[in-house]
């Protein structure tokens, strides 16, 4: 993602720096939500990616981008959507409790 948005940050030598990555605007506007069973984190949107961690019930995360992916059967019902809980790490949502069986955040 590269989208900006506008900031008055000041730099060390006095200059003002007036733009911030989305990263640095989804970190002020972060939304969690619980993961309601043990998931496995995979470093794509899929079982057959690696797997790079697991999350313990009641975990919180937040949702960076979500994308389709592969279909999975989980304790909330079945989807392909996928949610982007950082870089190279992603969880299917179905393990999620976002209050939506669609979209909560933008796309990857």
């Amino acid at each position: 993602m590269t989208d900006s948005i506008t900031t008055r940050d000041t730099r060390d030598d006095g200059t003002q720096d007036t733009t911030a990555t989305e990263a640095a605007v989804l970190a002020l506007a972060a939304v969690s939500y619980p993961v309601v069973a043990q998931v496995n984190v995979r470093s794509g949107p899929g079982t057959s990616y690696a797997k790079v961690g697991t999350l313990a019930a009641g975990s919180m995360v937040t949702i960076g981008c979500q994308t389709p992916g592969q279909t999975v059967v989980g304790p909330l019902g079945t989807s392909n959507v996928w949610d982007r809980i950082g870089s190279g790490r992603y969880v299917s949502d179905t393990y999620v409790r976002t209050g939506s069986d669609g979209y909560v955040a933008p796309r990857c």
